[in-house]
């Protein structure tokens, strides 16, 4: 067992040094290094992309359409899933100086078409031989208007440079084949124009304050806030994490988080490309498969939400041969994990556990514990590495050692406002009260406080959005769809507590008189799934005359949660 050390507190960390890159496209490098390895399934083998065929992959795409016609601050839209397509599209985005904005394959062409507005997308770009994501597509498309053109993406093998032996004896059949790949995009049928090509020289290399990234993140208001980052915000993050946990060359990360996200794109990904080191992306993740990739590959270390950790533990007998190979720290985040989960992992894989705190307004990593022989305390998120964390209270005001209050941060890899969005900008940012020339401090929505030692402890959530298992997602947008079905005169949607995800979503609606006793809970999930992705659906609709409410005639999300949660079986 890897035992937390109770060791003297290191001095609270140095800001943390700037990256060495000007931009994201330079920490790709032209060295005969491995940079992908995308593992064996079925009949196919293992294949490796050093750096130097990757970026010959980028730079071949940008000269072709989409990404040759996109021109600075272009909004280039994406459903992949976790691929070499994925990182191909989204390196080729960012080199030419547009912004990419990956969304979750999964989401329905309503939310697809609400994403693609608010961003003001130039084109989309879709993984070949989907039909699904491709007709979703196109529905989305079509209802604004069918000017959006949209391409579909795939990779061959290309040519194969030389057969590697994995780090594991195994049979042949598995081997590594090290490749030079080729990555095709194609307009898809019937699709739209995107205009004429930009040249190169028009564009110009992309600098620190190019907006490379645009995600999204839901709030209270129930309309999901665009968070512009940065190439600089993002490199800040990148050196951030690799200097906290020790990133090299010599590391090999295994991707289990999908990359629409800043945990899985930014906490593993870019940061593994960033350190020179070799990411491992599995074409899904799979419980089963793992381990067995983890150890096949040298893996070194794995970024998850507490979900995914609690899956290995409660799988490990089918997965896990008693051998975590090269594995040498494990990291959480994106929820809390509990202090009984992280002695359990590790107990079992027989490395440390890192809790990190990370949200998208400061391109992911804000705060970590410690690798040993520094310290780490269970229940705690750390402390900020080249970010300035500080528990503030309503006005502003800095409070004391152990007093709960929202928690702020801001340095350079914190946005400086929300995309389109003055209102949601002016309510989370706010002037520093002793240094009005300084940066704005970020208000997270997050409760929580810091001990003596400086480690911050998150203990709830200012903000209503319900977090499962990492997902954020806004219950208001679950009460406007329910709201949308016939027999709905009212609708809530709350969190209650999960053992796996952490909170799970429920929901209660009023129906309207003439059909109390007639609507179904089923006719209400399925009129849900018509507009929502598969993980914003209720677990279960509660049918109820009313539902709580204030004077003035707000619903009191709270107070449905404590007369309903508690009826949940867990």
């Amino acid at each position: 067992m890897a035992r937390i050390r109770r060791v003297a507190p290191p001095p609270p960390p140095a800001p943390a040094a700037f990256s060495p890159y000007g931009n994201l496209n330079e920490i790709l490098t032209d060295s005969y290094s491995p940079a992908v390895i995308i593992p064996h399934r079925d009949s196919c083998p293992s294949y490796k992309i050093y750096y130097s065929h990757l970026r010959h992959v980028i730079n071949t795409l940008q000269s072709q359409a989409p990404f040759s016609h996109l021109r600075p601050r272009d909004v280039l839209t994406f459903l992949l899933p976790n691929s070499l397509e994925y990182v191909a599209v989204f390196f080729a985005t960012t080199g030419v100086r547009a912004i990419a904005n990956p969304l979750n394959p999964s989401y329905t062409a309503e939310e697809i078409a609400f994403y693609l507005q608010d961003v003001g997308s130039k084109a989309v770009v879709v993984p070949k031989g989907d039909a699904k994501i491709l007709a979703n597509t196109k529905k989305a498309v079509e209802s604004l208007g069918g000017a959006i053109p949209i391409y579909e993406v795939w990779a061959e093998v290309g040519s194969v440079l030389r057969r590697d032996k994995p780090v594991k004896k195994v049979d042949k059949e598995k081997r590594v084949n090290v490749i030079d790949p080729i990555v095709h995009v194609r307009p898809s049928d019937a699709s739209g124009a995107i205009g004429a090509a930009v040249q190169p020289e028009e564009r110009g290399a992309p600098v620190a304050d190019d907006i490379a990234l645009m995600l999204h993140t839901s709030g209270t208001t129930g309309r999901p806030k665009g968070v512009p980052l940065s190439h600089g915000n993002i490199l800040a993050t990148l050196r951030n994490v690799e200097e906290t946990f020790g990133l090299n060359a010599s590391d090999v990360s295994y991707l289990v988080m999908p990359l629409f996200h800043v945990h899985g794109l930014i906490g593993v990904l870019l940061s593994t490309f960033h350190s020179g080191g070799t990411v491992v992306i599995p074409p899904k993740f799979s419980v089963t498969h793992f381990w067995p990739d983890f150890i096949e590959h040298g893996a070194t270390w794995y970024s998850a939400v507490p979900t995914i950790h609690q899956m290995m533990l409660l799988k490990v007998k089918e997965s896990y041969k008693g051998s975590s190979g090269k594995l040498r720290f494990i990291r959480s985040c994106s929820a809390s994990l509990a202090p009984a989960t992280l002695f359990q992992l590790e107990k079992t894989f027989k490395a440390p556990v890192v809790e990190a705190y990370a949200m998208s307004e400061s391109a992911h990593q804000i705060s970590a514990n410690f690798l040993p022989p520094g310290m780490r305390k269970p229940g705690s998120v750390g402390k900020g590495r080249g970010v300035e964390v500080q528990i503030m209270d309503a006005e502003g005001k800095p409070l004391k050692t152990r007093q709960a209050g929202e928690v702020c941060v801001r340095g350079p890899n914190v946005i400086k406002g929300y995309h389109n969005n003055e209102k949601a900008t002016l309510e989370s940012f706010f002037d520093d009260p002793t240094s009005p020339s300084a940066p704005k401090w970020f208000r997270t929505g997050d409760l929580g406080y810091i001990d003596e030692m400086g480690f911050l402890f998150l203990v709830g959530r200012i903000k209503e959005q319900i977090n499962r298992g990492g997902e954020k997602i806004s219950p208001l947008e679950i009460d406007q769809v329910l709201l949308q079905h016939r027999a709905v005169s009212e609708a809530v949607a709350f969190p209650v507590p999960s053992q796996i995800y952490g909170q799970e979503i429920e929901a209660a609606i009023v129906p309207k008189d003439e059909y109390k006793g007639k609507v179904k809970e089923a006719d209400l999930l399925a009129h849900a799934k018509k507009s929502l992705a598969t993980f914003k659906i209720p677990r279960k609709i509660h049918i109820v005359d009313s539902v709580p409410k204030t004077a003035t005639g707000k619903v009191q999300r709270r107070h449905v949660a404590e007369v309903l949660g508690p009826k949940a079986k867990l």
